[in-house]
């Protein structure tokens, strides 16, 4: 047989007994989880493309801004990020001029976080943006109620 004229069967169809077997692992409560979370984190990521601005930084900007003079300890395990990588994420956020970190007055070892006046105007900006994304994701879940039962259920989980 001529090597060039080699054929390939074609990829298996859906309904063929070859077809990739998923139920196993696209049943899974964990897989589901992950899948969804990547999907908004895609979406969002997409969304704020233009600012630079990933889903943890985000985070850290709103609970600045609703709590300043809160220590860096107390936002990052709000949010479960570890002391090094939040140290890192907050250092970057303080070079873009968003946040400043001023010695605590309570305790002069720790950091008491601030937005900067950039950092607020920044933050309504992308809160606006962030206003649109959540609508978005609202819809797709099929309205508030199955938001809300959304939340209650991913509670009941953590």
């Amino acid at each position: 047989m001529n090597q060039s004229a080699k054929t390939f069967p074609p990829p298996p169809s859906a309904e063929s007994d070859d077809a990739l077997r998923t139920e196993t692992t696209t049943g899974a409560i964990g897989y589901r989880l992950r899948r969804a979370q990547l999907s908004v984190f895609q979406k969002f990521l997409a969304f704020f493309d233009e600012f630079k601005l990933r889903p943890a930084e985000y985070s850290v900007l709103v609970l600045i801004d609703d709590n300043p003079g809160r220590k860096q300890t107390e936002i990052a395990e709000v949010l479960g990020i570890k002391r090094a990588n939040f140290v890192t994420l907050v250092h970057g956020l303080e070079e873009r001029g968003l946040v400043e970190r001023i010695p605590s007055a309570q305790d002069k070892r720790a950091n008491a976080l601030h937005l900067t006046e950039a950092g607020r105007a920044f933050l309504a900006t992308a809160q606006a943006r962030h206003a649109r994304l959540e609508e978005e994701t609202v819809q797709r879940l099929g309205g508030p109620a199955a938001r809300a039962q959304l939340l209650e259920l991913l509670d009941r989980l953590i």
